[in-house]
Order: structure tokens, then C-alpha cells, then sequence
């Protein structure tokens, strides 16, 4: 029984890239998934703090000094329920997290929801390196 592997789903979108590629520079429409319009890559998002479903999530400017953070997502900082989400931004201005790292999206607010829909309940446990 074979399962897929993380290599063979990449070789597999690299495929359907390459052949969205010959199909615009052929002129022939190609069909594509609707995608959230994301901000320009230096505009800073803006800081928030609301209760979502049951959970209170944040964020702003990064204070205090994670290498990690302050290098990925540009100084700022996530938490949800007083823990911190390990967040990243993109080169286009998407923002995706450890708990949904293939989902990117618009904002770090819309990060934070989309992290607490995952969690269905559960704690954020810190990320550990090593």
C-alpha cells in the first residue's frame, strides 16, 4: 500500500505549475483557485486582541527579543491565549504559522482564527528546536 509522500505531492505541483506556465504564454485560460488578496509585503499589519471562539488571541510589534520571530515575521509577534504562535511572513505578504504552515493567508488576524479553528480546543504547546 503506498501513501503519499511530501516529495511526490511537491514533484506533483511543480507538474501543474510548469503546465499552468505553458498555458498562459500559450494564451489559453487557466483555471486557478481564488486566493485573499494580501497587502503589500512592507506594509505593517495592524495590531489586534479580541476573544475568538473562546480563546484570546493578539497580536502587534514584537517586544523583546526572539531571534525567530523578529527575523520571519518581521518583529511581529502572535499569541493565542497569552502563548506564542511561531509566525512567518512570505515574500508576498501571506502569513503562515506552524500549525497551518501550507494554508498561507492575508493577515495575522486571519492567521490566528485559522490557528484556533486547528487547535479545536487545545493548548498551544510552545515549539521546541532540538
Amino acid at each position: 500500500m503506498s501513501s503519499i509522500t511530501r516529495r511526490r505531492a511537491l514533484g506533483v505541483a511543480a507538474g501543474a505549475a510548469g503546465a499552468v506556465t505553458v498555458l498562459a504564454r500559450t494564451g489559453q485560460a487557466a483555471a486557478s483557485a481564488p486566493r485573499a488578496a494580501a497587502p503589500a509585503a512592507d506594509s505593517d499589519p495592524a495590531p489586534f486582541d479580541e476573544v475568538y471562539q473562546g480563546r484570546r488571541i493578539q497580536g502587534g510589534p514584537a517586544h523583546g527579543g526572539g531571534h525567530h520571530g523578529e527575523h520571519h515575521a518581521g518583529g511581529y509577534s502572535v499569541t493565542i491565549d497569552g502563548r506564542e504562535l511561531h509566525v512567518m511572513r512570505n515574500a508576498d505578504g501571506t502569513w503562515i504559522s506552524v500549525i497551518n504552515h501550507y494554508e498561507p493567508v492575508a493577515t495575522p488576524r486571519a492567521l490566528a482564527r485559522a490557528a484556533v479553528r486547528e487547535l479545536q480546543g487545545a493548548p498551544l504547546v510552545p515549539l521546541t528546536l532540538g
